[in-house]
């Protein structure tokens, strides 16, 4: 088994088809239609089936990309850290951050951290823990900072937590109800959350239970900060968010808090990556300068 055939089939993975592949790698697409035949071949076992939406892995393809995928990484991740140890500002990072520090860490951080690394590559992905475990693990991501999840860590993973939080109401400026100064004269408000899954809906419903109020009646459920912004400025939902979205300055025009008595407390943020796999410099830099909020 060569190298280049582990970065073939990974690869092909990331692009979707031979010609992609090919393109991203630079490469005839002969050579990469050989190289993967010569790999199923040593295997023994198709890694991929042909469909008109391109190269679709086979369920041993799928195991072995897991280990493909993580030893393509590491090198990288090898070749950058050898690189930046001697002064280089090239590279990848590849951050998981929920909507908390992208909002409260992510802006003073950025500027400093460019200055250091200027020739590094900055990849940021919104989301929440469980949805980043999986890259996380096979080391596409250099690491996850912000809300916890219910569930524990992955074996494998070393986590940190930086602080408690703590969460306010959140709506369009002029709402309706922006006098209401408790959860009880919100709970017949149509609300929303901030992420698709159910464990997001059950957490609202968490906080009106604590309070003794009706389960609340979530209308919108938004997969990004992007998503979220919209539908509250251009609406009356309301939303239950980190209260660092009150220091954000590009969402001060068009939303305000609305302060209620109860206090509303929110997942701690966590800083999580692999225990068997050091940071470069580069994301060791940027994980400290996110961390400085702490």
């Amino acid at each position: 088994m060569k190298l280049n055939q582990l970065r073939d089939l990974v690869a092909i993975v990331e692009r979707g088809s031979l010609r992609g592949a090919a393109r991203h790698l630079d490469v005839a697409q002969s050579g990469l239609t050989r190289s993967i035949r010569n790999l199923e071949r040593e295997l023994g076992h198709p890694m991929f089936e042909r469909e008109a939406r391109g190269m679709v892995l086979t369920p041993m393809g799928r195991l072995f990309y897991q280990r493909a995928s993580s030893a393509i990484n590491e090198l990288r991740r090898a070749d950058e850290e050898m690189a930046q140890a001697q002064g280089g500002v090239q590279g990848t990072v590849v951050a998981g951050l929920s909507i908390m520090p992208h909002l409260g860490m992510l802006p003073s951080a950025l500027g400093l951290f460019r200055q250091r690394y200027p020739g590094v590559t900055l990849k940021i992905i919104e989301g929440l823990y469980p949805a980043i475990e999986p890259g996380l693990r096979n080391g596409t991501i250099d690491f996850y900072l912000g809300a916890a999840s219910q569930a524990a860590p992955a074996a494998g993973l070393i986590a940190e937590t930086l602080f408690e939080n703590t969460r306010i109401v959140v709506g369009r400026k002029g709402h309706p109800l922006a006098a209401a100064r408790s959860l009880k004269e919100l709970s017949m408000a149509d609300w929303a959350t901030p992420s698709l899954d159910v464990i997001a809906a059950e957490d609202l419903n968490e906080v009106f239970s604590r309070f003794k109020l009706g389960l609340p009646q979530i209308r919108l459920q938004a997969n990004s900060a992007m998503s979220l912004l919209v539908a509250l400025a251009h609406s009356d939902l309301l939303t239950m968010l980190p209260r660092q979205w009150a220091e954000f300055a590009l969402t001060q025009h068009a939303l305000q808090v609305i302060p209620v008595r109860e206090r509303l407390t929110a997942p701690p943020i966590v800083f999580l990556r692999r225990a068997d796999l050091p940071l470069t410099p580069a994301a060791e830099h940027l994980s400290d300068l996110l961390k400085r909020y702490a």
